[in-house]
């Protein structure tokens, strides 16, 4: 269904994305997500306050931002893992608020995690089996007739298929608690392929993967891609996130700051700030330096002679 138009699909949808304003919130041709004033706070802390933001449906867009950005709460909000105290969201123009995850899933929406979310005590094919919809032995009925065989066996030459694809397929009978932490990441996004999902989104897929791995990886991510998919995905390593990605949404202290192209957004100053700091490109001067160092050396003798800082109390 997606293979058959993916080549044209997927050059129009990059092509549209040329017209787009590299701004914050920018509209987009044809969104396949579109997001409105989410916000999650935990206690006092606003972890994410997303005014709007749209995913361009036939590309990978990266969403980065440093450590505590508010990016994989996103991601869980988006896909139903999480609740927010407000906000909109869509997912091919449905509604998704207030939508488990489960069902988030049937409409198309498929993710991985940070930390892979495989079942170590199942075999890899097992663990593909278990990614395929509508299956009929999960019900009573079926499972109790047993009209649930051939389907099985579909299901189990799809999963064969995509093991083999992606490198996993002398590991079928292995168990998934013995791949590495790399074909880890390979199952997990094979089996969330079992699904056969339209957008894919990936949180952290370069985590903990060794470089042998990692240009497997940016090949399957692209491939999504090839055959007609939308990617989502978080990831801190820039390289990656300028090899494979048609846009790039930037993320700081819940917001989203930045949007554009790669090249625009990397040397985008509110990106480099949140990254590195709005004084960053500053020198330390030497007044400074000597009133740091001043502030240092009176602490170090007030901790020798054990005299607590007062600023100026007397007790």
């Amino acid at each position: 269904m997606l293979a058959d138009d993916a080549p044209k699909t997927s050059s129009g949808a990059r092509d549209q994305l040329r017209g787009v304003s590299p701004e914050p919130g920018a509209p987009k041709p044809d969104p396949i997500v579109v997001a409105d004033h989410v916000v999650r706070q935990f206690g006092g802390l606003t972890a994410v306050d997303v005014e709007h933001v749209e995913i361009q449906r036939g590309v990978i867009t990266a969403l980065i931002g440093p450590n505590g950005a508010g990016k994989t709460t996103f991601f869980n909000l988006l896909t139903g893992f999480d609740k927010p105290q407000s906000g909109e969201w869509s997912f091919n123009g449905r509604s998704l608020a207030g939508v488990p995850a489960y069902r988030v899933a049937r409409l198309g929406m498929i993710r991985t995690f940070q930390l892979t979310k495989v079942l170590g005590k199942l075999t890899v094919l097992e663990n593909m089996r278990l990614g395929a919809t509508k299956q009929r032995g999960e019900r009573f009925l079926g499972g109790l007739l047993g009209i649930w065989r051939a389907q099985e066996q579909e299901i189990t030459e799809k999963a064969d298929s995509l093991l083999e694809r992606f490198l996993l397929i002398k590991k079928r009978t292995d168990l998934a608690g013995e791949l590495s932490g790399g074909q880890r990441k390979l199952l997990e996004m094979a089996r969330a392929l079992m699904a056969d999902p339209e957008l894919v989104m990936l949180d952290e897929p370069m985590a903990g993967v060794n470089p042998a791995l990692k240009q497997s990886l940016l090949g399957h991510v692209k491939s999504l891609r090839d055959e007609g998919r939308t990617v989502l995905f978080v990831e801190h390593d820039m390289d990656m996130v300028r090899d494979i990605s048609d846009w790039v949404i930037v993320m700081a202290q819940g917001k989203v700051i930045a949007e554009g192209p790669p090249d625009s957004v990397m040397g985008d100053t509110r990106v480099i700030d949140a990254y590195l700091g709005s004084h960053h490109d500053q020198d330390l001067s030497e007044d400074l330096s000597d009133e740091i160092h001043s502030q240092a050396t009176e602490e170090v003798e007030r901790e020798e002679r054990g005299t607590p800082e007062t600023d100026g109390a007397t007790r």
